[in-house]
């Protein structure tokens, strides 16, 4: 498959707010050499900064301040005249406060977008669960690919955070019944905003507890077909047998769930209480997809794995 042209990866990767050094700058500067005037860093321009999607749901100040400052930086280092659209988006930029909250905007590769407020801070309110990590986003992208999996399914997602897979996997993967699940209060709020925040509508136990606390969202006007949405408060440590016959779940994902000794021994116990909670039916599903941060850590969920008589599929 042929690689997208310069502005449209430099467009993904900006709206998604992904890591500056990740941009194909080299790529940028050997164009901009090559070229007689500014058309590229003028289309660049408006598939970033200028993009509807930045313009109503914005990545952090810093974040644009750094990302345009970069491409200013291309500019000036060719023999171009001064590009006058590049300064002003810069000083519109610089006039802005800081905020706690920004957005990120991820492009499907079936047309469409998650769009996602999360929190500036890695670690906020006491949980690193109010941000995107990487698992989640090779998860949703697996999910696209393999849609037949969670087609007309209910699938339950095991530590939801702000709801990125889910909400992918909801918009194109026309699963039946949806369950986002998180223990925290904080990121399960944040959850439901986001998820209403793409046009979806939660179940109303789901809606009234949620709406209680924060006001409610409007919902932007959608065009996907809507599974049935829930949001549940899920401790793995205290799960009860009224709650495992409650989900019910054909299948189950989880994303950056392998971090730590003692919450990987309770993901398997949560494991095997949803398998045998089924009865005769058949166990769900499992999906699981890991960043490696710590070797020992995740021999030990595998050895669990085997011990608890799972099958590994693949790695």
């Amino acid at each position: 498959m042929a690689e997208p042209e310069l502005g449209i990866r430099f467009q993904r990767r900006f709206l998604a707010a992904r890591q500056l050094r990740s941009f194909p700058w080299l790529e940028l500067e050997q164009n901009l050499q090559t070229s007689l005037d500014s058309s590229l860093l003028v289309d660049i321009l408006h598939k970033t900064i200028l993009h509807p999607l930045c313009v109503k749901y914005p990545p952090s100040t810093k974040y644009r301040r750094c990302f345009l400052t970069e491409l200013i930086k291309k500019h000036e280092s060719t023999a171009a005249e001064p590009l006058d659209e590049l300064y002003d988006a810069l000083a519109d930029i610089l006039n802005e406060e800081e905020s706690t909250r920004c957005y990120k905007n991820y492009l499907l590769p079936t047309g469409g977008c998650v769009t996602l407020s999360e929190s500036v801070a890695i670690i906020s309110g006491g949980t690193t669960g109010l941000v995107t990590w990487d698992a989640a986003l090779h998860l949703a992208e697996w999910a696209i690919e393999n849609s037949a999996v969670f087609s007309n399914r209910t699938v339950l997602e095991l530590g939801s955070g702000i709801g990125f897979t889910g909400i992918a996997i909801c918009k194109t993967c026309n699963p039946k019944t949806y369950i986002f699940s998180d223990h925290h209060h904080g990121v399960l709020q944040q959850l439901a905003e986001n998820i209403c925040l793409n046009g979806f509508v939660l179940e109303p136990e789901t809606t009234q507890r949620i709406q209680t606390e924060t006001g409610g969202q409007e919902a932007e006007a959608t065009n996907y077909q809507n599974p049935k949405l829930i949001v549940a408060e899920l401790d793995w440590g205290s799960v009860t047998g009224k709650q495992l016959l409650d989900l019910q779940p054909d299948v189950i994902i989880a994303a950056d769930v392998v971090y730590d000794p003692e919450i990987t021994l309770a993901l398997i116990a949560m494991l095997q209480n949803l398998s045998t909670s089924r009865g005769d039916r058949k166990p769900p599903e499992v999906y699981i997809a890991s960043t490696i941060r710590n070797p020992d850590t995740y021999c030990l969920f595998q050895a669990e794995l085997g011990r608890c008589l799972f099958h590994q599929v693949c790695q």
